[in-house]
């Protein structure tokens, strides 16, 4: 905390090899202590990670004065309940966390948003004839115990599927390899890699593109922390964004995907490099608004398509103020954008 270091404010730059940013808010002291943020992740480290590990590891984090202990999440972990309790300052989260704040009006919001597509899929095998949505209906469908109440009112709204097509996914990709005939859940940056490795030729179907049209990987803190440290929240959200920019363009990205493998041995670079190119395919970080207002971007309007869908799912409530839960107050500012 008592480390000292020097502030250059740059202009933006929108289409060279190095990003520099400049600071929102009341100009600081060129030299002073950083200010200690702590953001926990939803799982181990891995790709869908990196634009953070890549902030971290290239100090884009400090040169924004900004000390960030990255803590990785885990199977024993819940990071809302950290939120709540006051033991992190951030989460990495989705769109479903911040409207459960709203309708338990509980004083923590949404202030940014990495994935502009949610990543979870419908995977299915090449050639066994379930090539659409549609063709699905009816089929069973091995999925866990949080789609039932996220992705899975959708479809079953959207498609007309059914709750008795529904079989325990066990997170082993086994079962789905062995049947020809398998459907499953999984994320477009993860499950059908290991499904090729493992011999098989997954079809992919993402949800999103369907119409589920929530956020994901946002970031999640406390009305408190906007209120007390408002300065410090806009300059990690510009150093993230900064991260992001930079690790979707795979600019000097060894640094973060060593970080990364070493958290999670798991990770390798064939696994990391699938999960950045289906990110960049797919739209996942740069699509909508991203691509005009800048990486992390949120608009009311998609907010509001969410709620409608979700509401009109059985999720939510009519009548949910669900302005409550987001902040569009340090994004869209056309940070990255170039």
């Amino acid at each position: 905390m008592g480390t000292r270091y020097r502030i250059e404010r740059r202009s933006l730059l929108t289409g060279g090899t190095a990003l520099a940013l400049v600071p929102f808010g009341a100009s600081r002291p060129r030299a002073q202590a950083l200010d200690r943020v702590i953001f926990q992740t939803d799982w181990r480290a891995q790709a869908e990670h990196g634009g953070y590990y890549q902030a971290l590891s290239n100090g884009i984090y400090r040169r924004h004065g900004i000390e960030c202990d990255l803590r990785q999440g885990g199977p024993q972990q819940n990071p809302a309940q950290l939120l709540l309790a006051g033991r992190v300052d951030m989460i990495m989260s989705n769109a479903f966390q911040a409207l459960n704040y709203a309708r338990e009006g509980l004083p923590f919001l949404c202030i940014g948003a990495v994935f502009q597509k949610d990543p979870q899929i419908l995977m299915a095998h090449e050639g066994a004839g379930h090539d659409s949505f549609e063709q699905m209906r009816g089929k069973p469908i091995m999925i866990g115990a949080a789609t039932r109440v996220t992705s899975w009112p959708f479809l079953r709204r959207r498609f007309g599927y059914t709750d008795d097509q529904i079989r325990p996914y066990t997170f082993n990709i086994q079962p789905f390899v062995a049947n020809r005939l398998a459907i499953q859940q999984g994320f477009v940056t993860s499950e059908p890699y290991t499904a090729m490795t493992a011999g098989a030729r997954p079809k992919v179907h993402l949800i999103a593109d369907a119409g589920f049209d929530g956020y994901s990987e946002t970031i999640d803190i406390s009305a408190r922390m906007i209120a007390e440290r408002r300065d410090v929240v806009q300059r990690f959200i510009n150093a993230t964004i900064e991260g992001w920019v930079q690790y979707m363009a795979g600019r000097d990205t060894e640094p973060a995907n060593a970080r990364i493998k070493r958290d999670n041995p798991e990770m390798d670079d064939d696994r990391i490099d699938f999960a950045v190119r289906e990110m960049n395919a797919r739209g996942i970080v740069r699509s909508g608004a991203a691509e005009t207002l800048g990486l992390l971007a949120m608009t009311e309007a998609k907010w509001t398509s969410f709620y409608e869908t979700m509401r009109d799912s059985g999720v939510y409530p009519p009548g949910l103020d669900f302005r409550r839960a987001y902040s569009l107050d340090f994004v869209n500012k056309r940070v990255g954008v170039g």
